[in-house]
């Protein structure tokens, strides 16, 4: 596992010269090893964009990024010793699903019988076990959609596991079970995972710390609690929540009696 820390921005076009043409608005955000973390926002809003610069899929154009101290910004995705699982999943159908699990471990040529015991670990977490012997190409999509991130987690020495919107074929009642199944594999192995998502319910659930992000920027970071009571960006408080917050122009005087100016996008106090 590893401390992430970002100092950068992204534009896809060259010599960016207003916010609209970043992808990602300068930011700085850390992320302590071994916690649990969510980017939720809107599509377009960056969240894929800055997974992928932190796992070296892309190269921030301006700044850095940073494992455990070390400028890794340079460094590609084999180096960086990342996992990542994608929007649908990558499975080999031709494979069981222990063999699927026990690829990455395979490729790194670790003891078969360390394969076995960390295989069948991941399988039970995952509630795989009765499936370990089944090829994959006879499961349904949610069932190959559980197979993929096992093949992030099971590698116990990732700096960190990255989910891009890893939920999106299961229906809702798998969704809760496989939340359930990745905070159990948190708690006992304790790593580093950083999760994709447009959906408040799945990030405020699973995450110890949320990121929430919108046209490029991430406008506060923060527990679940704190991002639902005590929103710092008018954003934040439409978005977070169902309904969201209701908002109404006002101005607070002090003791003198002048008023006291509303900085624009500070979330003021509101009823839900």
């Amino acid at each position: 596992m590893a401390r992430i820390e970002l100092d950068l921005a992204h534009a896809y076009r060259p010599n960016p010269r207003q916010d609209s043409d970043y992808a990602l608005l300068p930011l700085k955000m850390t992320y302590r090893d071994g916690g649990a973390y969510a980017l939720l926002g809107p599509s377009g809003c960056g969240k894929t964009t800055l997974l992928n610069i932190i796992s070296g899929l892309v190269a921030p154009s301006q700044g850095s990024v940073r494992f455990d101290g070390v400028d890794m910004t340079p460094a590609t995705p084999q180096q960086r010793n990342i996992a990542q699982v994608f929007q649908f999943p990558v499975i080999y159908d031709t494979m069981t699903v222990a063999e699927n699990l026990a690829f990455p471990l395979r490729n790194r040529k670790v003891p078969e019988d360390q394969i076995k015991k960390r295989v069948g670990e991941i399988a039970d977490m995952l509630d795989r076990r009765g499936l370990i012997n089944q090829r994959a190409s006879g499961l349904a999509a949610d069932a190959k959609q559980k197979i993929s991130p096992g093949r992030g987690l099971v590698r116990p020495d990732v700096s960190a596991v990255l989910f891009d919107e890893p939920l999106t074929v299961i229906d809702p009642h798998l969704k809760w079970q496989l939340r359930r199944n990745l905070k159990q594999i948190h708690r006992e192995l304790r790593l580093t995972l950083i999760y994709v998502t447009h959906d408040q319910v799945e990030a405020l659930t699973f995450a110890d710390e949320v990121v929430v992000m919108t046209q490029g920027r991430a406008v506060q970071t923060g527990s679940a609690d704190a991002l639902f009571e005590r929103p710092r960006h008018t954003f934040v408080g439409h978005f977070i929540g169902s309904p969201g917050m209701k908002f109404l122009p006002g101005a607070r005087r002090t003791v003198g009696g002048a008023p006291a100016q509303h900085q624009h996008g500070q979330a003021m106090p509101a009823f839900r």
